[in-house]
C-alpha cells in the first residue's frame, strides 16, 4: 500500500493524542509513516507511534526545524514528498498545522484540504463549511493531497507497525530561517485537558449569568474529565478567558460529547461545535436554535439542572 505522511504532534517528548488519531486514520487508506520534527524523540515516543501503526519514523532532529517559526515544517515534508511520493500528507487542523499545510501545498503544487472531520477511499474529505451550513465532500485534484484533519473526529485504535527509524537531514531556505523564536515561556497547566484536544467539553454561554457561575460549569467538565469552553458572549462580557471561546472565531472542537449550558445556538458558535458525535443542549428557551441541532435536549434553567447533573455524575463515578 501506498505510504501516508503524518505529521507528528509532540510536546516535551511526548505524542500528542491527535497523531494517533491520524495513524489511525492514515492506516484505513495506506501505510502510515509518522515525520518526527525536531530533536527530543523518545524511545517511548516511537514505541507509541509504532503501536499505532507507524510502519516508518521519519526524524528530522536538528534544532534549526525548532528554532524558527512553521516553514521549516513545511520545508521538512516538501522534501520528504518529493523523495518518497506518499499518496498524501495528514497533518492536525490546528493553527500550526493549518499553516503547515498551506505552506506545503504551495511548495509541492498540491491542492489543500482544510478542517477535515472524515477521510475516505480516493483521499474524498469530509467537511463542514460556510460556518457549519453545508457538508460537502472534497477531493485534491491535482499533487499530492494534503489534509488537515480535526482533532477527535477519529477514535485512536492500536494496530502494530514496524516503526523503522529513518534519520532526515533537511536543508533549510533563508527564507524559511527568518523568523526565529528567541523565547520559550511554558504555560502552566491545569488538570482539564487541552479544549481542542478534549472527548468531553462543557460550555457555558450568555445564559450562565455571570463570571461566578461558571464555576458550576467548571465542575461539571471536571466531573466527566472534560475541558471547559464558552461562547463569544460569555467570554465578551469576560465571564470567562478568551483563549476557551467556541465558534467561528474561537476554537474549532470536534468531541464525543459536548454539553451546551445557556447557549442559545447561534450560527457563529454552531459553526465551532457541531461535527460532535453528542450533542446535549441545557437552555430555559424551548425554541433556543441549539435545540435544533441537539441530540438529547433539556428545558430548564441550567443553574438547576447543572449541579444536579455534576451530583449524579459524581454518586456513580
Amino acid at each position: 500500500m501506498s505510504e501516508i505522511l503524518v505529521l507528528v504532534e509532540h510536546v516535551d517528548g511526548e505524542v500528542k493524542k491527535v497523531t494517533l488519531e491520524l495513524l489511525t486514520l492514515a492506516r484505513s487508506l495506506g501505510t502510515p509513516a509518522a515525520v518526527w520534527a525536531g530533536p527530543g524523540i523518545t524511545a517511548d515516543a516511537k514505541a507509541k507511534l509504532a503501536a499505532y501503526g507507524a510502519d516508518k519514523i521519519y526524524v528530522a532532529g536538528s534544532d534549526d526545524v525548532v528554532d524558527h517559526v512553521v516553514a521549516p515544517k513545511a520545508e521538512l515534508l516538501a522534501q520528504l514528498v518529493a523523495d518518497k511520493a506518499p499518496a498524501a500528507v495528514l497533518v492536525a487542523a490546528t493553527a500550526e498545522g493549518k499553516e503547515v499545510a498551506g505552506r506545503l501545498a504551495v511548495k509541492t503544487d498540491s491542492g489543500v484540504i482544510t478542517d477535515a472531520v472524515g477521510l475516505r477511499e480516493g483521499f474524498v474529505a469530509d467537511q463542514s463549511i460556510f460556518g457549519g451550513g453545508v457538508n460537502v465532500q472534497s477531493r485534491v485534484r491535482r499533487g499530492t493531497p494534503i489534509v488537515a484533519v480535526r482533532p477527535n473526529s477519529t477514535a485512536p485504535e492500536a494496530a502494530a507497525g514496524a516503526g523503522a527509524e529513518e534519520e532526515v537531514a533537511v536543508s533549510l531556505s533563508d527564507g524559511a530561517k527568518a523568523a526565529r523564536i528567541v523565547e520559550r515561556v511554558k504555560q502552566e497547566k491545569g488538570a482539564r485537558p487541552e479544549l481542542t484536544e478534549a472527548a468531553i467539553v462543557v460550555s457555558g454561554g450568555r445564559g450562565v449569568g455571570s463570571a461566578e457561575n461558571f464555576a458550576i460549569i467548571e465542575a461539571l467538565a471536571d466531573s466527566l474529565g472534560g475541558a471547559v469552553g464558552a461562547s463569544r458572549a460569555a467570554t465578551d462580557a469576560q465571564w470567562y478567558p478568551h483563549q476557551f471561546q467556541v465558534g467561528q472565531t474561537g476554537k474549532t472542537v470536534s468531541p464525543q460529547l459536548y454539553i451546551a449550558a445557556g447557549i442559545s445556538g447561534a450560527i457563529q458558535h454552531r459553526a465551532g461545535m457541531q461535527t460532535a458525535k453528542n450533542i446535549v443542549a441545557i437552555n430555559k428557551d424551548p425554541e433556543a436554535p441549539i435545540f435544533e441541532l441537539a441530540d438529547y435536549g433539556v428545558v430548564g434553567d441550567l443553574n438547576q439542572v447543572v449541579p444536579q447533573l455534576t451530583e449524579e455524575i459524581e454518586k456513580r463515578r
